[in-house]
């Protein structure tokens, strides 16, 4: 228990409007952990996998109209529109409450009210921040177990008056008498659910969904949409950004941040084993980055987080060795087929299925003309057991940052990498960044494009105009030099007839290495309307088999396709409205001419 007042108060004001059965404080335990999971094989809803293949790990199948973020249910209710911007979906605060509210009302009838403390990076940082989640879901508490710092420890953080964020979750519809939740986390109709963020007091309310970012509020909604909005008033950045740290064969280690949409390879990047022979990768985050400055003046980031939530389809031996490693034991599974001997499957895992009865990610038998995992089945797993960790990944100084890359999934027009010519011109770049359409998010057509500025189109908690400022503010708060480079990145370049150009994987370590060497003052660039590019002979091709051709065309800078985008980055700053730096605008219209010569 604690002695914060405020935070008792607060939990007995949930307890008397959604009125539990009862309410458990967690402690964040090993035996904890184990109890709940338990509790949840019992009833059904758990599937302890085999043992020998995956120790202590487990599969959790959802509703399925519950599979993903569902964006347009997701609210930014500032107290004003415009606070929430364009990008955004806005409610009224006061209407909001009074609707939710009234769905609150009795909802953790029949269930335990889990009260859960958690640090978001590690306990007792400066950069860390500390949240208390009420949910009605053990399956919410088992992931917060691996997601963040859980338990006693974070309260005695807390202390009698420390700052917390106060998120409120529930699954929704109250189980009746001897009713249970059938094999499956329940979960409203998609119009009774709501992801609601409220700014200016820090709070979050979810109400209907069990799903990932949906439930578990510490992740994006708490360390995105909430931190964005404290990093803009307290003079940091919370960012959608894999940390890695590339050390040479000389033994010089730099880190460098990097912002990807959903399942355009942050994770496979985070964990990279070079292929270049004496150089080194290693994790220190894969989905989250908050940076502060330091003595120094120079920005230090944190991973808040403790764990991997990862994209299961698609996660191979092949693309990302170092994942599928983490991934061997104390992992949960959400959305996977089961096969025979109670193993995982899905597609893109490097083998074929096995043979013999597959139960698909609905919990039927697997019609094989159908998916058997759910494009957006997801891994929970402990970031210790990566075998690429960072030893300094929880340092509470947090790691200085030299570089920032940003990228998208595109098939034409973006070079494999270039460097942007300034701060200013970086920030425009990360502005306009536009990336094919994932299974992530599940009310936008997949496939198509979109203009997504740092990957926060869906995370930033604040008018994106003002974020955009904010970003570009960093130049006047210290030297620029002392501010990481940036870079744009494209590994999914396809050639006419539709194959990839470039190996990615392993072979994006030629690309890092062009880019440390670059801060070194060492490798040679061409300059070019968009930014300087690698020389010819700047990127370390020894021992790729890869066409001349392909590597021409990976770093072609086509005049007329890039004319082509200009009206679309034009129209995307102009929906972003009155807020929009007119610095951008600046940037764009030097683009433009600078295209006109090619």
């Amino acid at each position: 228990m604690t002695k914060h007042k405020t935070l008792k108060q607060w939990v007995d004001s949930v307890a008397a409007l959604c009125a539990p059965d009862s309410v458990y404080w967690c402690d964040g335990s090993r035996e904890e952990y184990d109890r709940l999971v338990a509790l949840m094989k019992k009833e059904g809803i758990a599937t302890q996998l085999n043992p020998q293949k995956l120790p202590n790990s487990f599969l959790f199948r959802s509703d399925p109209s519950d599979v993903a973020r569902v964006e347009n249910r997701t609210y930014i209710a500032s107290t004003s529109k415009d606070e929430a911007g364009p990008t955004n979906n806005w409610i009224d605060p006061v209407e909001l409450k009074k609707t939710m509210s009234g769905l609150y009302a009795g909802c953790m009838k029949g269930r335990v009210m889990y009260v859960i403390p958690f640090s978001m990076g590690p306990i007792g940082s400066a950069i860390s921040k500390i949240g208390i989640e009420i949910t009605d879901s053990p399956y919410v508490v088992v992931n917060m177990h691996i997601m963040t710092r859980v338990g006693s420890k974070v309260l005695d953080v807390l202390g009698e008056t420390g700052e917390f964020i106060p998120c409120l979750h529930s699954v929704g519809k109250p189980l009746a008498a001897g009713e249970s939740d059938n094999g499956k986390w329940p979960c409203a109709p998609l119009d009774k659910k709501y992801i609601a963020h409220f700014p200016e007091e820090r709070l979050i309310w979810s109400y209907g969904s069990g799903y990932g970012g949906n439930a578990l509020l510490g992740k994006k909604c708490l360390a995105l949409r909430i931190a964005s909005v404290m990093a803009r008033d307290e003079g940091w950045l919370a960012e959608h950004m894999l940390i890695l740290s590339i050390t040479s064969p000389a033994g010089i280690k730099k880190y460098i941040a990097a912002a990807f949409p959903s399942a355009c390879g942050k994770t496979n990047l985070a964990m990279l084993i070079p292929t270049i022979p004496g150089w080194k990768v290693e994790c220190i985050g894969d989905d989250i980055a908050w940076m502060k400055f330091g003595s120094d003046g120079r920005l230090y980031a944190i991973n808040p987080e403790a764990g991997f939530f990862g994209v299961a389809p698609g996660t191979s031996t092949e693309s990302n060795p170092n994942a599928m490693k983490s991934i061997s034991k104390n992992t949960i599974f959400t959305n996977v087929a089961l096969t025979q001997d109670n193993d995982v499957w899905w597609e893109g895992i490097g083998y074929d299925a096995p043979e013999g009865k597959i139960i698909d990610w609905n919990g039927k038998e697997w019609d094989r003309t159908k998916p058997a995992a759910h494009p957006n089945a997801r891994f929970t797993a402990p970031a210790r057991q990566c075998p690429a960790i960072a030893p300094e990944w929880e340092d509470p100084k947090g790691v200085p940052i030299s570089a920032f890359l940003f990228g998208g999934r595109r098939p034409s027009t973006v070079p494999l990498v270039y460097e942007t010519f300034s701060w200013q011109h970086g920030v425009f770049t990360a502005a306009t960044i536009g990336s094919e359409v994932t299974a992530a998010a599940l009310d936008l057509k997949a496939g198509t494009v979109r203009r997504d500025p740092f990957a926060m189109l869906p995370f930033c908690g604040y008018n994106m105009g003002d974020y955009l400022a904010h970003w570009l503010s960093f130049s006047s708060r210290t030297d620029e030099a002392k501010l990481p480079k940036i870079y744009c990145v494209n590994w999914f370049r396809k050639s006419a007839d539709n194959k990839w150009l470039w190996p990615g994987f392993g072979d994006n370590s030629r690309v890092l290495k062009w880019i440390f060497e670059r801060l070194e003052g060492k490798a040679k660039g061409v300059e070019s309307p968009i930014g300087v590019l690698p020389a010819r002979d700047a990127l370390d091709l020894a021992g790729l088999a890869i066409p001349p051709g392909n590597i021409d065309e990976l770093l072609k800078v086509s005049g007329p396709e890039w004319r082509a985008e200009l009206p679309s980055m034009r129209d995307h700053f102009n929906a972003i409205g009155p807020r929009m730096p007119k610095a951008l605008y600046h940037e764009l219209q030097k683009l433009e001419e600078r295209l006109a010569s090619i």
